[in-house]
């Protein structure tokens, strides 16, 4: 009887499909596949594998999370990151950019209890810049960070708030999330396009995640561009718990099973009524709860 093969601890630095790279202790990189035909394993994730081949392996065991995050709908879930500690959301100023999947990111996001900075780019574009940023004031005033830069012009200002943070970006197509990523990562976009010419799988090069080491104590997964983030995972509970100006008022309206949605002595409602809450975001919260209610895609 063959002896069982030792595993060596290693993280998932890549996803192209059921293919994984997962880099070991000193940077040694294993192509990877998981047991079974399920495709379980997230960008960050930490795993033990048995080598198979020269440069190859297979996954055996995820260790536990400390954070997961995914999107989902009425079918399926998609694993987007494990392990990070902040969302990096990138907005541009030109194509305007899609406040539900702004909200969707940070409901996401508060119910993982990650921090969040918000990313507006293309900042250099000057006629559009102060509409842009205004559409951003009502969340730079609940306390959430927003950073104008122009990733083609000047990076620095970003830095700051990636340094110990094992971060993932998240955006939409047409966002300048590429150009953000090869200014931080000189040589990313090169890398990507070897590994998926290695992989012979240049299909999976617009859906890939990818992990990238900025220092010894920060890293970074670039996510793939998405237009839509369902929440079909959360409960209503979960949602109204996401939206953090609505903690102060919790407990205070008329009925204890209130949720915020046409209910008189609605605590939320009336603070909505006299300008302490923005009405646009009430009504993304209103939409996400209808859209669990009802099951309905995103």
């Amino acid at each position: 009887m063959s002896a069982k093969p030792s595993l060596q601890h290693g993280l998932v630095v890549g996803t192209f499909g059921r293919q994984y790279l997962v880099e070991l202790a000193g940077a040694e990189i294993l192509t990877c596949f998981p047991r079974g035909k399920r495709s379980v394993l997230a960008c960050g994730d930490r795993v033990e594998v048995a080598r198979t081949a020269p440069g190859q392996g297979v996954v055996e065991a995820i260790d536990p999370r400390s954070t997961l995050l995914y999107r989902s709908d009425q079918f399926r879930q998609k694993l987007i990151a494990a392990n990070v500690t902040q969302i990096v959301i990138v907005l541009a100023v030109v194509p305007s950019f899609y406040e539900e999947l702004l909200n969707r990111c940070i409901a996401a996001a508060e119910n993982q209890r990650l921090s969040l900075v918000i990313v507006l780019n293309k900042f250099d574009l000057t006629a559009e810049n102060a509409a842009a940023l205004d559409r951003l004031t009502p969340y730079s005033d609940l306390g959430y960070r927003v950073i104008p830069l122009s990733a083609k012009r000047d990076i620095s200002p970003l830095r700051p708030a990636l340094h110990g943070q094992a971060s993932v970006l998240i955006g939409q197509s047409g966002m300048g999330k590429s150009t953000l990523i090869n200014a931080l990562i000189p040589g990313a976009g090169a890398s990507t396009a070897e590994i998926s010419a290695a992989l012979d799988s240049g299909r999976h090069t617009t859906t890939h995640a990818r992990l990238y080491h900025l220092d010894a104590g920060s890293d970074l997964i670039d996510s793939p561009g998405m237009q839509e983030f369902g929440l079909h995972h959360l409960t209503a509970q979960d949602i109204a718990e996401a939206f953090i100006e609505f903690r102060p008022l919790a407990g205070q309206c008329r009925f204890n099973n209130c949720r915020h949605l046409v209910e008189p002595g609605c605590s939320i409602a009336q603070s909505q009524a006299e300008g302490k809450i923005d009405a646009r975001r009430l009504d993304a919260y209103r939409k996400l709860v209808r859209e669990i209610d009802s099951g309905k895609r995103f």
